[in-house]
């Protein structure tokens, strides 16, 4: 419990001796009573990243980031696996199951699961993921954000139990990022800055191997 004010007749009082006298506030009696009191609580802030904070923050991550984007732009059902991927990579203890199809994936691109337990006892947190090959904010040109309704989408995707991952090599629009953390849906973003943090983490920190891991493992047909 807090006390605003206190007030000065108390700390008179408590000059003269009289701890407990008439004005002594109530969370300070009840206190001295019982031994017990009501702590303050509030609601943990709400952290959203701006834009700045979702791009790459290097010349040579931002290098990495346009290649991956460069290679899927013009086929973006093909980013669809290379998001899983991404995501596998974040976490050793990610398990994709399914690169689902197009015609037929109910708005989830890949569905997989999370391991919680122990790998000998384990518990899994099913996660529905979707992938948007959206143009990011590099070369001077404007960004093709995320907004609410490919966010609502996947909410609207996920199970009981479930949570989704949206994989995007551009950012995630303030609206629709307040959204869901003002409303506690269980989401991961993971944004064009994660996917260059991912790649360099393991091991792919050149362009060349960039390069090499998309033409060999995620192969495009654009004609």
């Amino acid at each position: 419990m807090i006390v605003p004010v206190v007030p000065r007749v108390w700390l008179k009082e408590i000059a003269n001796g009289h701890t407990l006298g008439t004005s002594a506030p109530k969370a300070w009696t009840d206190w001295v009573a019982t031994g017990s009191y009501r702590p303050l609580a509030s609601e943990s802030t709400t952290i959203i990243r701006s834009q700045e904070e979702q791009l790459p923050d290097t010349p040579l991550k931002r290098e990495l980031l346009e290649a991956v984007y460069d290679h899927f732009k013009n086929a973006p059902l093909a980013f669809e696996a290379f998001a899983a991927r991404i995501f596998g990579m974040h976490d050793q203890r990610v398990m994709i199951d399914k690169i689902t199809r197009a015609s037929v994936d109910g708005g989830r691109d890949a569905i997989g699961r999370y391991l919680l337990g122990l790998s000998d006892d384990p518990v899994y947190a099913e996660f529905s993921l979707e992938a948007k090959c959206y143009r990011p904010p590099l070369s001077g040109e404007g960004a093709n954000t995320v907004g609410v309704r490919e966010v609502s989408r996947l909410i609207s995707r996920i199970r009981h139990r479930e949570f989704g991952v949206l994989v995007t090599t551009s950012v995630v629009g303030r609206q629709a990022y307040e959204e869901v953390r003002a409303d506690r849906h269980p989401i991961v973003f993971l944004t064009g800055k994660d996917i260059a943090n991912i790649l360099t983490t393991n091991g792919f920190n050149t362009l060349e191997r960039v390069t090499a891991l998309l033409e060999q493992e995620f192969p495009v047909d654009v004609g």
